[in-house]
């Protein structure tokens, strides 16, 4: 170890992961409601959905995500009674399919070149490396 580096912490701590991991998180939970509202749901379906899934969502993250998916004319929701309670169900219109299409295929693009990334042979040159040659 050289004087000016630092063993790496086994647990990224502090402001900046949070904040990473933050806008890491932001867009997927984006394409994961979207999907997911695919089929109808209230809030606490779909939160259980996403939960059961793996992708851990706040309620206080959840609702205003549905509030502004609904207004940029993403989503219907209606007010209906079940269960003698008011709960107001969500689904994906026809616009949001037509963007929830657009988005799956650019995440599939992003996500085969992350994982080409992250799996490549850190040995292995590619065509940029060679371009500097």
């Amino acid at each position: 170890m050289t004087p000016t580096s630092q063993p790496a912490p086994s647990q990224p701590q502090g402001e900046l992961f949070d904040s990473l991991r933050l806008e890491l998180r932001r867009g997927c939970l984006v394409l994961a409601v979207l999907t997911q509202l695919r089929d109808e749901h209230y809030g606490y379906t779909l939160r259980k959905s996403l939960v059961e899934t793996g992708l851990e969502i706040e309620e206080s993250t959840l609702y205003p995500l549905l509030r502004r998916l609904e207004s940029q004319g993403l989503l219907t929701s209606q007010w209906r009674e079940e269960d003698k309670r008011n709960k107001r169900f969500y689904r994906l219109n026809a616009q949001g399919e037509v963007v929830l299409e657009h988005l799956l295929s650019e995440w599939r693009g992003i996500n085969r070149a992350i994982e080409q990334i992250l799996t490549r042979d850190p040995n292995q040159t590619t065509s940029a490396d060679r371009k500097g040659e």
